[in-house]
């Protein structure tokens, strides 16, 4: 049984176990646990202060864990920075969207891929970069523009297209309908559906549990920095304390 376990784990992309974090001394996760498969794409709800944010950022190594572990395709990240955690797969499309305002469009999109090196590796970048308008026309009518100046909307295409440019296996998305005109909210998840259909992994942080739970195949609810609740999407949606504290049905 102990190694079926070990099997189930290692299977996983993203596994996190027994994660501690926070701030200080302050601890926001006590002992949280999620795991997200191949090809699968994960919603984690909960109210705001529940620990979500600080999750996403453990797991790309922003904040240090106090304790537990976090492992990506089989092997424990440890110590690893930041950039050695996108180099092996794993971006985050963050909360507020941090654009390089100064720089243009096609300029934020590069940084995540310069464009030094040989020919197969320029011809790479372009691959990426072309795919990523391909995804969002709107970035490629306004390559030339300073990123700064766009709409809200525009700044999360772009968020979203400057994590795609490192090719990443997981994608993780940190609230990306907050603020958004619904017209754009729609559009920003038809764009997600087309990479979850092409077999790209999401963990989605979502403050809209209707929209999260819909688009997921599975979720997890966090609540004061610990899961309470887990299981596929479908379930989660008609479980009756998810109904009454997240989706304003009680």
């Amino acid at each position: 049984m102990e190694s079926e376990s070990k099997a189930a784990r290692v299977a996983d992309l993203l596994s996190v176990q027994d994660l501690v974090a926070g701030y200080g001394r302050n601890r926001v996760l006590h002992e949280v646990s999620l795991s997200v498969a191949p090809g699968e794409v994960v919603a984690l709800i909960g109210a705001n202060g529940a620990g979500k944010t600080t999750l996403m950022s453990t797991i790309l190594g922003r904040i240090a864990p106090m304790s537990g572990t976090v492992s990506f395709q089989g092997a424990s990240l440890g110590r690893r920075s930041v950039q050695e955690r996108v180099r092996a797969g794993l971006a985050l499309v963050p909360e507020g969207r941090e654009p390089l305002g100064p720089l243009s469009v096609e300029d934020n999109l590069l940084v995540a891929r310069a464009r030094t090196g040989d020919a197969k590796r320029r011809a790479e970048v372009q691959e990426q970069l072309d795919q990523v308008y391909e995804l969002f026309p709107r970035l490629k009518d306004r390559h030339k523009q300073q990123a700064g100046s766009m709409s809200g909307g525009e700044q999360q295409m772009l968020a979203i297209g400057r994590a795609l440019m490192s090719k990443p296996d997981l994608l993780m998305l940190d609230e990306p309908s907050l603020g958004l005109a619904p017209t754009i909210v729609d559009t920003v998840f038809e764009a997600l559906g087309r990479l979850g259909a092409s077999g790209l992994s999401m963990l989605l942080v979502e403050q809209d549990a209707f929209l999260a739970l819909d688009f997921a195949d599975r979720g997890y609810v966090l609540d004061t920095g610990s899961v309470t609740l887990e299981g596929p999407a479908k379930t989660l949606a008609a479980d009756p304390t998810v109904k009454a504290s997240y989706l304003g049905m009680g």
